[in-house]
């Protein structure tokens, strides 16, 4: 090795000849332990006192540790005894499939969509009894399924009314139906606003919804014009709920009171349940927010004829009297009671054809002519405004489909365009103190309390506005 380096490396033994393994006479010296061969047995004496260290190491810990056994030690404990109850097998949790009724839906779509037949339906509406809760369906609306296998119904599950749950069973020998009641709870909220741009954003700073807008425009729109009337610096204050079901929120409830103060004028609608036990929205003074009569009581595509004294009649081709407006519209649209009052007349009449005739109160009274058929009403009964009472159609002396309307003060015909139609009554003395006490007396005293606080912060700001 040593002859074999000098041969390779002669250029680092010409440097350091003093490092030479030469013999420095052709006689064989004793062996001398020069320079070089003290770093080679130093190298090598590293080497193995490193091996002796590191192999040892290595191995020690390549070694499998010793295995301690456990030592195990009984201790005997007393047990409290058993509970019957708790002895008893547990019940099977069942798998209740929640849907919502979404929006165009119908029940045979949800029955189907879990795999059902019309045949199931049907003996889910024989096994409720008739109940409204499956010919009404709402988008939102929930139902519950049990199904079981092979896609067999065994239970439904649904909303009887807003504040019971019902249960049908149809896995036994007939079908059982239960009911259980759910806690309903109505959280009243107060907010108050002032207009600087739009009724919606306004609102939506004072923390309502769209919905609930919507049905703030709906209490006062025979007082307000909310398209035309609004202006900057309007303010309200609205005093309404929510309606929460088992802790949970169910839907927006209604306006509780109301006060809206459009270009200076002081609006305001309480919520009241009158004498025939259906709520309705009524001034401070108690007279109800809803007009006496309805103007139009039709969806009209035009007015084919005006209120005139004197006209060509399109069939009898002479002049004479139009003594009512024509709404033109299609055959089968809704006919609605102008205002609350009787049946005095369902029949046949001359050039009408199918007539009804309202009688509202003492002095007014409404026609309805050339009607395609009547609704289910009969002479003496009693309808509400807005009602269904017939359909447009062109029976007696018409050439096209439409509603003959007139408007009759002491059975003389008015226009019902220009007619000054009359205020609604206010409440009777007895319910009117009823609702004095009631509605007014503890709302009204809260929007105050709203008022006052507006008035102070307002005050506040421009004090400090000012500073």
């Amino acid at each position: 090795m040593r002859r074999k380096a000098q041969r390779r490396h002669s250029h680092f033994y010409d440097r350091c000849a003093h490092w030479s393994f030469s013999r420095t006479s052709g006689a064989e010296p004793p062996i001398r332990w020069n320079r070089e061969r003290w770093i080679l047995a130093g190298t090598a004496f590293l080497i193995v006192v490193l091996s002796a260290l590191v192999i040892p190491a290595w191995a020690g810990a390549m070694k499998k540790p010793d295995i301690i056994p456990l030592v195990h030690a009984v201790v005997p404990l007393t047990l409290p005894k058993l509970d019957p109850e708790a002895a008893k097998p547990l019940v099977a949790v069942e798998d209740w499939q929640t849907v919502q009724v979404q929006p165009g839906q119908t029940l045979s779509d949800i029955f189907q969509g879990q795999g059902l037949t019309l045949t199931d339906l049907q003996h889910v509406i024989d096994g409720a009894g008739g109940t409204k809760a499956f010919h009404q369906i709402k988008p939102g609306q929930e139902f519950q399924f049990l199904l079981g296998e092979n896609k067999t119904l065994q239970g439904v599950r649904f909303d009887q009314d807003e504040a019971s749950i019902a249960t049908l069973r149809l896995d036994g020998a007939k079908p059982e139906l239960t009911t259980q009641s759910r806690d309903v709870q109505r959280r009243e909220h107060i907010a108050h606003g002032t207009i600087d741009s739009s009724l919606f954003g306004a609102a939506s700073k004072a923390g309502m919804s769209n919905a609930m807008v919507l049905k703030l425009a709906e209490v006062f729109k025979f007082d307000i014009d909310f398209v035309q009337d609004l202006r900057v610096g309007d303010n309200f204050t609205v005093i309404y709920d929510d309606i929460y079901r088992d802790g949970a929120y169910a839907r927006e409830g209604d306006i509780v009171a109301a006060e809206f103060v459009n270009q200076g004028k002081r609006y305001t609608a309480y919520r009241f349940k009158n004498s025939d036990g259906k709520y309705s929205y009524f001034s401070e003074e108690g007279r109800p927010l809803t007009g006496s009569f309805l103007r139009i009581p039709v969806d009209f595509t035009r007015i084919s004829s005006q209120f005139s004294a004197g006209r060509m009649h399109p069939i009898l081709g002479k002049m004479r009297a139009h003594k009512g407006v024509d709404y033109a519209a299609p055959t089968g649209t809704p006919i609605h009671a102008a205002g609350d009052g009787v049946i005095k007349f369902r029949g046949w009449m001359n050039g009408y054809g199918n007539f009804v005739v309202i009688q509202h109160n003492a002095t007014i009274s409404t026609a309805y002519g050339h009607m395609s058929r009547f609704a289910n009403l009969r002479v003496g009964q009693r309808v509400t405004q807005g009602s269904t009472i017939g359909f447009v159609g062109m029976t007696g002396l018409a050439t096209g489909p439409h509603l003959h309307y007139e408007f009759r003060v002491n059975n003389t015909q008015r226009d019902p365009q220009t007619v000054t139609l009359p205020k609604p009554e206010p409440l009777p003395a007895a319910q009117l103190a009823k609702f004095k006490s009631e509605a007014v007396k503890p709302q009204l005293a809260r929007l105050n309390q709203v008022d006052s606080s507006v008035k102070l912060a307002r005050a506040q700001s421009d004090t400090r506005s000012d500073d």
